[in-house]
């Protein structure tokens, strides 16, 4: 199972302790450079920052192929790089929290082809 992750679901899940469970139900979890990237912010919480600095080995970060994906709102590099990445790896499951972010993948099909899977 292939599975692409944005920045929050990954943010909230460390903070409540519960990170783990994606693990278990996925395996591995692919993250974009971009998602890296905003969970080591300056801003984001300590939390976080000291558990992607020492990511587990079933977080795989890649960086996503841009081509895939052009985006017409005004998304943060994280949700339009978990889209490219999602799109390219044609992933079974895409984790998003954001609304127009969610939006967008529906206009691509992913949450459509995803549910499609089930």
């Amino acid at each position: 199972m292939i599975i692409v992750s944005d920045t929050s679901p990954i943010n909230y899940l460390v903070l409540i302790g519960e990170i783990e469970i994606l693990q278990k139900l996925a395996g591995q979890v692919i993250i974009p450079q971009a998602v890296y990237h905003e969970l080591q912010d300056p801003r984001a919480p300590q939390q976080v920052k000291d558990w992607i600095a020492s990511a587990p080995a079933w977080i795989d970060i890649r960086q996503a192929n841009i081509s895939f994906y052009t985006s017409k709102k005004n998304l943060g590099a994280g949700e339009r790089e978990a889209i490219a990445l999602a799109l390219e790896l044609r992933a079974d499951a895409l984790l998003i929290d954001d609304r127009d972010g969610t939006k967008e993948a529906r206009k691509q099909n992913i949450l459509k082809r995803l549910s499609e899977r089930q």
